[in-house]
């Protein structure tokens, strides 16, 4: 069974057993507008939590995207680079940016459910 969860910095995780895919929140893409480019880690990258693991750019802003718990990186979506716009029509979907072997369950613990998420962003 799958569980998300959320961070304070709108990034989501769909959580498969020890393996986690990672992308932003619709919230997050909405404040950002029209997203241009992503730029994806390194399949292979070990990540600690809170480490800068990916860059999303709109026509407003640039912002990192953090890595939500330590592990290493196993996949990215490689269909961003091709059409960063997907962040924009299926944020909490197809435009998922990478999957991360998760080292420290524990490492779940301070991040939200989607209820004290949407009270996080009210």
């Amino acid at each position: 069974m799958t569980t998300t969860l959320y961070t304070t910095d709108h990034e989501w995780l769909a959580i498969d057993g020890d393996v986690a895919t990672v992308g932003i929140t619709d919230y997050a893409q909405s404040q950002l507008g029209d997203v241009v480019f992503v730029e994806l880690p390194k399949v292979g990258r070990s990540l600690k939590k809170a480490e800068a693991a990916a860059v999303v750019e709109s026509v407003k802003a640039a912002s990192d995207v953090y890595a939500p718990v330590t592990g290493d990186v196993l996949e990215t979506n490689d269909a961003l680079a091709a059409e960063p716009a997907l962040v924009n029509s299926d944020a909490q979907g197809a435009a998922w940016f990478f999957k991360i072997k998760i080292a420290d369950k524990s490492e779940l613990g301070g991040l939200m459910d989607e209820a004290a998420y949407k009270a996080h962003t009210a």
